[in-house]
């Protein structure tokens, strides 16, 4: 979206959305200059904003509480199952999994966060280990990826594709055409 639009739209609404700001900052930073419309328009939005016509939004500062005590849940197992053996679990699928089964705890200050916290350490503490617990037993039943393992067709032609999918079907579906050929 260009600058100008940004303030017409920020005109018509009355408000200049953190969106937009950002919009207009990166505008602003990646053009090596900017053209007079766009200074006549970044000039007509200072004023509106000057004057009250048009307000900025602020940005809201929040964290999600049960992101933290997910990751601690997690970073604890999975390092005592590293330490135990040999297997090196992602962190990131491993919190993300339990954190799409657990329902979200934000707070915009510190006081709501330490009240959050002592909740769901109370009354949430079971369902946090078990939700960390099913995502690391799916970590761990994933299969090893080997590292010879390519795209079909990404580095051929047409015809090494079509001879990359014959073989992987005779390799892993040796009678279909047998049985389709009828």
């Amino acid at each position: 979206m260009s600058i100008e639009k940004i303030v017409e739209q920020a005109l018509q609404d009355g408000y200049l959305t953190p969106a937009m700001e950002a919009e207009v900052g990166r505008i602003c930073d990646t053009a090596s200059e900017l053209m007079i419309e766009e200074y006549m328009a970044l000039d007509r939005l200072m004023g509106a904003l000057l004057t009250g016509e048009v307000v900025a939004v602020p940005r809201k500062q929040f964290i999600n509480v049960m992101e933290e005590l997910v990751l601690t849940e997690s970073i604890a197992r999975v390092a005592e199952i590293e330490a135990t053996s040999d297997r090196t679990l992602d962190l990131g699928d491993i919190a993300a999994y339990a954190l799409n089964r657990l329902p979200p705890l934000y707070a915009t200050t510190e006081e709501g966060a330490n009240y959050q916290r002592n909740r769901a350490k109370e009354d949430l503490h079971v369902l946090i280990a078990q939700c960390v617990s099913e995502a690391i037993a799916q970590n761990l039943d994933r299969p090893d990826f080997f590292p010879e393992r390519q795209a079909l067709g990404k580095n051929g032609s047409k015809e090494e594709m079509l001879s990359q999918v014959s073989s992987l079907l005779q390799a892993y579906a040796p009678s279909f055409e047998g049985q389709h050929a009828r």
